[in-house]
């Protein structure tokens, strides 16, 4: 248990005002202005805590632009549109995206690029990769224009704060953080009614967690109003699944697993992302049936792409692209864990990639 700054300005705000929930625990770890994890650090890579996609290969940011292109193309080119990331890091995948699209005829002259961020040190390195471009950045989805959409999410989603419920009979208590010697540590609630949670009683036990996550409805509401009022799409890149249930919580640090609780604002904090409220809150957008990673990658050209790439490569370089391959689309890898959720205005095209897949 390391007391850290940002664990003993915790410990004195539960001992003022009593146990915190799990999403206020969350919050104050990730985006604390002062000790929390993305507001001090650069989180990403080999040197961070964590590796994602875009860090992985660049051919999953060639496709994914390529992907948002054509469906651009496909919706009969809008003149002003709106090319949008959620939680862009160091800015990886906005610059392979911008990379593969430079010879779509019209792409990036109707292009204006908004970044979601809330980290002024991720802000600063992504001003720095995307300087040609000149993005603009907001950390409020309501901010983005009334114009059409194409937004893309790679492991956003999976970092908002969320809370736990464990059924007791036919009530709820809530996992709260709670004062331990010397750190913190879960607790319950007493058991109350939620209204919420009502028709999770048909398909739970007592003991059975259930996660909600209260922030990302009200962005998946906004992302799917502006797709379906003015065109465009989004691609939801996470782990996760349809329908939530039991713990996911978890804490990583450099690399490795560890206790979330142990060092606040040391760790990044995830959950596994549930899906199908996501989809729900689109509406009246279209959402596709859930696909995984790995097959989205290979109906979209990943395998073609792999090989055109491997023709320059030799020796180490050669064997590091083709372990990449493997990390984005194998099963027991990256390839079935991580999901596509792809939105589209109704009657519009479905997204490459996306159009049979099968929901989980």
């Amino acid at each position: 248990m390391a007391v850290t700054p940002l664990m003993e300005k915790l410990r004195r705000r539960i001992a003022a005002e009593g146990p915190m929930s799990l999403a206020d625990f969350m919050q104050a770890c990730l985006l604390d202005p002062d000790q929390g994890y993305y507001a001090t650090r650069d989180p990403f890579g080999a040197g961070g805590d964590f590796i994602t996609s875009p860090e992985i290969s660049q051919m999953f940011g060639e496709l994914i632009g390529l992907t948002l292109a054509q469906s651009w193309m496909d919706q009969g080119s809008p003149q002003t549109f709106t090319l949008a990331e959620a939680g862009p890091g160091r800015g990886t995948l906005m610059a392979d995206i911008l990379r593969a699209t430079r010879s779509v005829p019209g792409f990036h002259d109707a292009m204006r690029i908004v970044l979601i961020e809330a980290s002024p040190t991720l802000r600063s390195i992504q001003a720095d990769k995307l300087a040609e471009f000149t993005p603009a950045w907001t950390d409020n989805f309501a901010d983005l224009p009334k114009r059409p959409l194409w937004f893309v999410a790679n492991e956003f989603f999976d970092a908002l704060p969320i809370r736990q419920f464990q059924r007791r009979g036919e009530g709820w208590s809530e996992r709260m953080i709670a004062l331990a010697d010397p750190g913190l540590a879960m607790a319950l609630s007493q058991p109350l009614p939620m209204p919420d949670l009502a028709h999770r009683l048909g398909d739970t036990v007592d003991g059975d967690i259930v996660e909600v996550c209260p922030a990302a409805e009200p962005i998946a509401e906004t992302i799917g109003a502006r797709i379906a009022a003015h065109g465009g799409a989004a691609l939801i890149v996470d782990y996760g699944g349809w329908h939530s249930l039991g713990d996911t919580f978890q804490a990583l640090q450099a690399h490795e697993p560890v206790d979330p609780l142990a060092a606040p604002g040391e760790a990044d904090l995830t959950a596994h992302v549930d899906f199908e409220p996501l989809a729900r809150a689109a509406a009246p957008a279209v959402a596709a049936p859930l696909v995984t990673q790995g097959v989205f990658l290979e109906r979209i050209g990943i395998t073609d792409r792999a090989r055109a790439l491997a023709k320059r490569l030799s020796g180490a370089p050669l064997d590091s692209h083709i372990a990449a391959h493997r990390r984005l689309t194998h099963p027991e890898e990256m390839g079935s864990l991580f999901k596509i959720l792809a939105l589209t205005p109704p009657n519009a095209p479905a997204l490459p990639g996306t159009d049979t897949g099968e929901s989980s």
